[in-house]
Formats: C-alpha cells, sequence, structure tokens
C-alpha cells in the first residue's frame, strides 16, 4: 500500500526558544482532538514539522487535511508521498505520486531540502536527478525555475523522504491554550466572531458570554449565536457558552435612565456581568468586536465610561480595522453568511434616536442610580444557563 502523510510545517513556535516544546505539546495535543473522528493517525514532531500518519485504511485523508488546516499554530500543510530514503526510489515517488499535477502542468522545477546531512547526495544533485527523471517521465514538460505551474519539493528526513507539491497556508497563529483564557461578548453580528477567532488566533482559549433579551430577542437569533460559535469553534476548538438575559434590566433602563445614554449604561452592565462570568471561569481578560467609531457605544469617551466597570483587561482586537476588512475575514472563516442573518440582538433593541456619542462618567454613573442595576444584575447570573458548543466538525 501507498503510504501517505500529512506534514504540518510550523511557523512562530520555532522562534518560542526554550518554551517552544511547551508550544509543540499542545499543538499535537489540539491535533489529536481535531483528528479523533477522522480516525486512527499517528501525531509526532521533528525537525520544525509535525507528521500526522494514518495508522491504517480507514482513516480519512481528505478529513484529516482539512481540520489539520484549521488549526492555530500551523502554518502550512500538504500531502507527501513517502519514499525509501534511495535516489531511484525518490525519483520514481515523484513521478508517482504527482503525476496528475505534472500531466496537466505545462512548466515545473524540483526544490529539495536535505535534513538528514548524513545522505549521500546534495540538495543541487537530488533536484536535477528527479528534473531529468521527470522530463524523461513527462515529455511535455519543460523546466521553469522562475514562475513554474508545478512546484516539485522532495524532503529528505531521518526515517524516509518525502515528495509533494507547494503547501497550502495553514491557520496560522499559536496553538489555543498557549495564550491564557478570554471571555468572549458574543452578539449575531459580523465583529464579535471575528474578533473570537482573532484572540483564539493568539493562542487565547474562549469562552462566550450571549446577551439575549427575549421576547425581543427570538430562539433563533439565540441558534445564529450557536453556529457562530460553531464555525469559531472550528478552528478554536469546543467553546463554553454562558447565555444571560437582560430583559428585565433591559426593561428597566429604557424606562428610568436618560435615553441618551441608554446605550453606554446597557455596556456597563454587560462587562459588569462579563466581568462576573470571567471570574467565575478563570478568565484573565474580555474579549470584544468593537472597532473605534463605527457606531456611537464605540467612541473613545464611551469606550472609556465601558471601561471604568470592566475590572480585567479588555481586548479589543479589531479595534482599528475597517468594516471591509472584517467582512473580509468574516467569510474567510464562514460566519460570514450566518452573521447577516436577519434577527435582532439586545444591542439593536430599545437603540436611542440620538445616543450620546461622548458620554461624560459622572453623568453617565448618574445616569444608572435611576435602577437598581446591582439586583437586576444579581438576577439574571443567577439565572444564566451554559452550554458547552462543539465545532460544526465534531458534531
Amino acid at each position: 500500500m501507498e503510504k501517505e502523510i500529512i506534514l504540518l510545517k510550523l511557523g512562530e513556535i520555532a522562534l518560542k526558544g526554550l518554551n517552544r516544546r511547551a508550544f509543540e505539546d499542545v499543538l499535537i495535543k489540539n491535533i489529536r482532538r481535531r483528528l479523533k473522528s477522522a480516525g486512527e493517525f499517528s501525531v509526532y514532531s521533528r525537525q520544525s514539522t509535525v507528521y500526522v500518519e494514518p495508522k491504517d485504511e480507514n482513516a480519512d485523508m481528505d478529513l484529516a487535511e482539512e481540520r489539520c488546516g484549521k488549526v492555530f499554530g500551523v502554518v502550512a500543510y500538504t500531502r507527501a508521498g513517502a519514499a525509501e530514503k534511495d535516489l531511484l526510489k525518490i525519483r520514481e515517488k515523484a513521478a508517482e505520486y504527482l503525476r496528475e499535477p505534472l500531466e496537466d502542468a505545462r512548466t515545473f522545477k524540483v526544490e529539495c531540502k536535505r535534513s538528514d546531512k548524513k545522505f549521500p547526495y546534495k540538495s543541487p544533485e537530488i533536484s536535477a536527478e528527479v528534473g531529468g527523471y521527470l522530463l524523461e517521465a513527462f515529455p511535455h514538460l519543460r523546466v521553469d525555475v522562475h514562475n513554474p505551474d508545478i512546484t516539485v519539493r522532495v524532503e529528505v528526513r531521518e526515517a524516509e523522504a518525502y515528495v509533494h507539491a507547494d503547501p497550502r497556508p495553514g491557520a496560522g497563529g499559536i496553538p489555543v491554550g498557549t495564550g491564557g483564557k478570554g471571555l468572549v461578548l458574543i452578539s449575531g453580528g459580523l465583529d464579535s466572531p471575528v474578533a473570537a477567532w482573532m484572540m483564539a488566533k493568539r493562542g487565547v482559549e474562549l469562552t462566550a458570554v450571549h446577551f439575549a433579551s427575549p421576547p425581543y430577542t427570538s430562539e433563533l437569533a439565540h441558534d445564529k449565536v450557536v453556529r457562530l460559535l460553531q464555525k469559531v469553534g472550528e478552528y478554536a476548538g469546543r467553546i463554553k457558552m454562558v447565555t444571560v438575559n437582560l430583559t428585565r434590566l433591559q426593561e428597566e433602563i429604557r424606562d428610568k435612565c436618560p435615553e441618551e445614554l441608554h446605550t453606554v449604561i446597557l455596556r456597563r452592565f454587560m462587562l459588569r456581568a462579563a466581568r462576573r462570568v470571567a471570574e467565575d471561569e478563570g478568565c484573565g481578560a474580555l474579549i470584544t468586536g468593537e472597532s473605534l467609531g463605527q457606531v456611537a457605544s464605540q467612541t473613545m469617551q464611551a469606550i472609556a465610561c465601558t471601561d471604568a466597570v470592566a475590572g480585567m483587561p479588555v481586548f479589543r482586537p479589531l479595534i482599528g480595522a475597517d468594516k471591509s476588512e472584517i467582512v473580509k475575514t468574516a467569510a474567510k472563516i464562514g460566519t460570514y453568511d450566518i452573521s447577516i442573518e436577519p434577527y435582532e440582538d439586545c444591542c439593536t433593541i430599545f437603540t436611542p434616536k440620538h445616543p450620546r456619542t461622548k458620554p461624560i462618567l459622572h453623568f453617565v454613573e448618574d445616569g444608572e442610580k435611576a435602577i437598581d442595576g446591582e439586583a437586576l444584575l444579581r438576577e439574571a447570573l443567577e439565572q444564566a444557563e451554559a452550554r458547552q458548543i462543539l465545532p460544526e466538525l465534531q458534531n
């Protein structure tokens, strides 16, 4: 049986010095978890490369490749054919394994990386030998070292040699679980799922809090958020989601607080609630999808008023992003089509006609005194519901 393997190339992890092994261990653990339902695989690391090797014929290589491409910490990935470390075997494997793309190509070149310095041929010699063999096997081909249709890559490593075409770009970043834990305030919009994805890319293990306001928000809106987290979870892994009902609090704010301050007062209570959930879940920071100046609650002054009650760091990875950049990322990670579904979320109900864009903190604090916010918040948190969100690919 022809042996095929998936090679995962590491990027930033290789620069971690003495901590590199710890990062690799977390990465391998994450990969093994993602591959559980794709079959039995051996996953191990050598020379800045992670090897994903099927243990039997039942392993689903297509599914495994797709999932490996979404694991943070992998900068590039490729399927490769394995050959004995013999020059004749290597060139034969190149022609056999890459037959289809070579038949479709008009130009090619060969690049070789010889990690095993004991192998008797140097990289240029291997490239020349393999290239000459391929020219004989595929007479329609010609060599183009500058802009080839396909690059045949040969890697001579410790145990075997591997032949493959150009690697695909991976998810990048660093492994989830190496950057601490963070609580993301997740809504049904475009921004917060992208912010969650970006922080997971920096190794943050995610917990999510979602604020609902039934009957003003529907079960369909809640389901939309679940589906967004499933998409983010394809990269970030499983995510615990805590849903907090803010209906009574929002109605009190609507009825008793100054109208122009409704939005910023609501945001302050959201951050208070999120902080308490974060503390219960062992999270060290809050994460929001705010972009400076995008809406009234995202001006510098409004953000300062909300941060005054945060009690812990608030990460805003989109703070300097344009909407077009956010949309592009949402499309890339698969959340865009879900985010644009027309369901209300609690941030868009009871919106004042003329919100204060430059609120002053002491006026906001005075406005909050019209309600017993602490009691309402405590009641909402006592009734909060939690569930585990598994990525779509693991359901």
